[in-house]
């Protein structure tokens, strides 16, 4: 009898039926499972906010522009003209420079070299566009000040202040017209860089205890303000040294005090004189001379003050009123205060080193 069985599955059978449900499952999963993971894990956009801009407008305020927004409407503009004196003819010389309106009566101060005794035709320029008519009421070369008068008013007037008080590496101001008037009241900033400073502008003549500053001077710029960041008028801008830059120079203000006071009380100022030549350690270092303190007299006028006071050559003047004197500014502000008919008491320190107070009479 013969029996007949179930054939075993091969080998290769097995193999097929692996890799054909491998095919089919793999395009099942990446058929349906992307989507199902996608829906099960998808990331939710963030919500959108409004952004809105603001538009901040902050108002710069320093020292420095307050000073200038005080002090700018005092400055003026002065264009004059100079009878130019030489042997073969006089010729008229157009000028124009700065200055600071320093009382509500009409006083300005300026340069010397800018609107002096020889000055004709003076016209000021004020800050509101006004142009009118001005003339020299006081002038000193030697100073390099002069104060012109005009007759106006409802005007702008600057505060003063102490120059004593000015110290080295102080944030200052000047302000005034370089170029002439083509960039009215121009604002340049940098520091005191020096005191007491002495300066040989021409041959045997000299400016004294000069404020020395780095804040720009040009041409134009000469008789107006050197200001501290209080906004009051230290100086009197004069001068740069052309061969440098960041070097000029201004006049202090407080030997221009007296002068004002004895003008707005008399309408005049008369400069006494002492009747001598010195000079202080600024100076001495031209003449190869040392001193530490007070001022050395080298020469005695014939005549004068000082001589019939018994003032000699080799003297040296230590205090007058009892005030110390270390420069020839500070002796000249004393004779200023007295003016002329006035007595001064002054200390004196022989060359024998004996000291002695005489009574001088200006």
């Amino acid at each position: 009898m013969e029996y007949y069985g179930r054939r075993r599955p091969s080998a290769f059978g097995y193999f097929l039926s692996a890799f054909f449900g491998a095919v089919i499952g793999g395009f099942l999963l990446l058929t349906f499972a992307p989507e199902a993971l996608f829906q099960r894990f998808q990331v939710k956009e963030p919500e959108k906010f409004e952004v809105k801009k603001e538009v901040v407008y902050e108002t710069v305020s320093t020292d420095v522009t307050k000073a200038a927004e005080e002090v700018i409407p005092s400055v003026v503009g002065i264009k004059t003209t100079r009878i130019q004196r030489s042997f073969f003819q006089n010729k008229r010389v157009q000028g124009v420079g700065s200055g600071i309106i320093i009382d509500n009566e009409g006083y300005i101060l300026t340069n010397n070299h800018v609107a002096g005794y020889s000055s004709t035709n003076i016209v000021v320029s004020l800050y509101d566009g006004r142009e009118v008519n001005g003339r020299v009421v006081w002038a000193d070369e030697v100073l390099d000040l002069a104060i012109v008068k005009i007759d106006e008013g409802n005007l702008n007037v600057a505060r003063l202040g102490d120059s004593k008080n000015a110290k080295i590496g102080e944030p200052v101001i000047a302000i005034g017209n370089p170029l002439g008037l083509t960039f009215q009241r121009t604002v340049t900033a940098g520091i005191i860089s020096a005191l007491n400073r002495t300066i040989e502008v021409s041959e045997g003549v000299f400016m004294e205890d000069l404020i020395q500053t780095d804040a720009s001077i040009n041409p134009g710029n000469s008789g107006g303000p050197l200001v501290s960041t209080k906004g009051e008028v230290i100086g009197i801008n004069t001068v740069k040294v052309t061969t440098a830059e960041g070097i000029g120079f201004a006049v202090p203000i407080n030997i221009i005090k007296p002068i004002i006071n004895s003008i707005k009380a008399t309408g005049k100022f008369e400069t006494p004189s002492l009747g001598i030549k010195g000079f202080d350690k600024n100076l001495a270092g031209y003449f190869d001379f040392k001193i530490e303190k007070g001022i050395y007299v080298y020469d005695v006028l014939r005549a004068s003050p000082a001589a019939r006071a018994g003032i000699k050559e080799g003297d040296v003047i230590v205090s007058i009123n009892g005030k110390e004197v270390n420069t020839m500014m500070e002796l000249k502000e004393e004779m200023f205060k007295v003016g002329i008919g006035g007595t001064l008491t002054i200390t004196i320190k022989t060359p024998v080193g004996t000291t002695k107070n005489v009574e001088v009479k200006l």
